[in-house]
């Protein structure tokens, strides 16, 4: 696993870096391009301490926004659902329905709260065991990189 110096992030990866930080400042632990289902592929996934899973997507532009064509297929993996954009973006263009975050790579807010989608406990359990594994993977990798870790 290789580690990305702030430079080399894409702009979408920035905000993740963002959010990141802001989420853990709120008590929460998250992960960075987590994959909840084949073929799904979340910006950012988070675990609060009362269990609450939330999935933030990061859009960097309007096209990359239009372009998203499988948001809508994350909703049932998450109990609030989030877009985090940068201060510049039209957010007039995102779904009233879903949360609001504005980042940059050092920093995010809440704008707007999701609202709660309880996801049932069968999928909650498989989730929290994914999140767990995945964080655990990613910690060895990073501690032993020759360890031949996959994700």
């Amino acid at each position: 696993m290789e580690l990305n110096t702030l430079e080399t992030l894409a702009p979408g990866q920035k905000l993740a870096r963002g959010v990141a930080r802001h989420l853990s400042s709120l008590g929460l632990v998250s992960i960075e391009e987590f994959v909840p289902a084949r073929g799904l592929r979340v910006d950012v996934i988070a675990l609060t301490p009362k269990g609450e899973i939330w999935v933030v997507e990061c859009k960097s532009s309007r096209a990359d926004f239009q372009t998203d064509n499988k948001w809508q297929g994350y909703l049932e993996w998450c109990d609030r659902f989030f877009w985090a954009v940068d201060s510049e973006f039209p957010v007039d263009l995102l779904p009233d329905e879903t949360g609001l975050i504005i980042a940059d790579a050092y920093d995010a807010e809440i704008i707007r709260m999701s609202p709660t989608d309880k996801i049932a406990p069968a999928r909650r359990k498989v989730m929290v065991q994914k999140f767990a594994t995945h964080a655990a993977r990613r910690l060895q990798a990073l501690r032993d990189p020759g360890a031949g870790i996959s994700f």
